[in-house]
């Protein structure tokens, strides 16, 4: 079920930049691959995965990262497996609906990481309230998360959940002093020590203010899918409304109210689940359990009950199901090898990069978003981007002026003109594709089914422009 095409629109950039980290033997400050930010400040947060992805796609290409990425996500669901309490196939069953429901979040890409280490910490806190050495294993665990992804700032927001609820249970009576006041103090000091190790990654103490910044970007929001509101009337969020069905049905049933160092927690992910679809595997990881626990388990013994005599078999019949389950992951990992390169036509402009490429065209490119990251992979350094996927780095202000070019809002003009745009690629069914192939100052260099690329004309230069266009025509045939 983890396993995924390798399609994600950020992946290229992640592996120019982990490429980029190989040749020049550290970590980039400034941006190197855009037109528009060059030389400007940019915080490469995710340079040790950019590094490992890079690495993984040198030795083993795209079937590496789709076989990593999908293992590193299901070992987060095994940890959530093994923090469901009750009856094993009931944990299995919450599992595989969590999974199913988290699925929107699924790729190749960093914030992978960020699901299966939150899965650890959470797992790392439960065991250690019986086994406290355990909780020695957090700082280091956070030292790895800080320069993996920006989704580290989990940690310490975990932690001040998590003792938030202990204060609530002390402050109710819930908890005694002497049960609550041990884990309090070791709770604190988790939190200064994570909080200690944030500047100890290349970018240094910038990461303090980095998850801030994200999160109040309302560009971000406005334009990256993932950072909507989940829509319960689309099919691929029904499994986690079912989720969130079962554990309002978990609450109102329970035998035992949960305890506030779990309800806590649990109302800030959910809040965050419904506010944008990243953070639905997080709420995953806090849900499942609750709803599981709240499954009733106890069964009347039944007088002179005999061991059936299927269970002498199980060990043979787990050992079957585990190598059907392998097969089947192969077989899936196999499939989806093979398709890579179809799957990457369907959804990036490879016709025109390898048009760009072979001939001589503005080496400032404007291109759609989502394919920004493609070009940086395919064309760097002889082309430079106008916009990527890094929208932290190009911030508010440049990713309105994208979204006032590519939806025609008034001005749009005016940015074409401010950066003197030469290249521009972009879909067929783009609103600025319309406008422009009604320009007589743009013409088509290149064209097929998946993308167009419109160059400017300028005044005595139409005769080029016709040389380029049986070119064109002959590429589309």
């Amino acid at each position: 079920m983890t396993a995924r095409p390798a399609t994600d629109p950020d992946l290229w950039w992640h592996l120019r930049t982990g490429q980029w980290i190989v040749e020049t033997g550290h970590v980039p400050h400034v941006d190197p691959f855009s037109f528009t930010r060059a030389g400007h400040a940019w915080v490469a947060h995710e340079w040790l995965s950019d590094l490992l992805f890079f690495e993984f796609w040198k030795h083993g290409g795209f079937t590496a990262l789709i076989v990593f990425s999908a293992i590193v996500t299901t070992a987060g669901f095994m940890l959530l497996y093994f923090r469901c309490p009750g009856k094993r196939h009931w944990a299995a069953a919450a599992t595989a609906l969590g999974a199913l429901a988290a699925a929107p979040s699924w790729g190749v890409r960093p914030q992978m990481f960020t699901f299966t280490l939150a899965s650890l910490l959470l797992w790392l806190l439960e065991q250690g309230e019986y086994r406290p050495r355990l909780l020695l294993w957090i700082p280091p665990l956070f030292l790895l998360w800080i320069n993996l992804h920006a989704g580290f700032a989990l940690c310490p927001a975990l932690l001040i959940a998590y003792g938030i609820g202990l204060t609530i249970e002390l402050a109710l009576g819930n908890t005694s002093r002497q049960q609550a006041y041990p884990i309090l103090l070791r709770t604190l000091l988790l939190l200064l020590a994570c909080l200690a190790l944030v500047p100890i990654n290349p970018n240094g103490a910038q990461l303090y203010r980095y998850p801030f910044d994200t999160l109040r970007s309302p560009a971000m929001r406005s334009l990256i899918g993932e950072w909507f509101s989940p829509d319960f009337h689309r099919w691929l969020y029904r499994p986690f409304l079912l989720v969130w069905l079962l554990l309002v049905a978990a609450l109102a049933c329970f035998r035992s109210r949960p305890k506030a160092r779990v309800i806590v927690p649990l109302l800030l992910t959910g809040a965050a689940a419904l506010d944008a679809v990243r953070h639905i595997s997080i709420f995953i990881l806090l849900a499942t359990p609750v709803i599981v626990k709240a499954i009733p388990t106890d069964s009347a013994p039944v007088l002179g009950q005999r061991r059936p005599v299927f269970s002498r078999f199980r060990p043979l019949f787990n050992a079957a199901v585990i190598l059907l389950m392998a097969l089947l992951a192969l077989v899936k990992w196999n499939s989806l090898s093979r398709e890579q390169s179809a799957n990457e036509a369907a959804l990036f402009p490879r016709g025109a990069i390898q048009f760009l490429r072979t001939s001589d065209q503005p080496r400032q490119l404007f291109a759609y978003y989502d394919w920004g990251g493609y070009a940086i992979w395919n064309l760097y350094p002889q082309y430079s981007v106008f916009v990527d996927g890094r929208a932290d780095l190009y911030g508010d202000n440049l990713v309105r002026q994208f979204e006032t070019l590519v939806q025609l809002r008034p001005g749009w003009k005016d940015v074409l003109n401010r950066w003197k745009l030469e290249a521009v690629l972009l879909p067929p069914s783009s609103p600025l594709t319309q406008a422009l192939l009604l320009e007589p100052s743009w013409h088509v260099a290149f064209r097929d089914s998946q993308s167009i690329l419109f160059t400017r004309r300028y005044p005595g230069t139409e005769s080029v422009a016709l040389n380029r266009l049986p070119m064109a025509i002959e590429v589309k045939k």
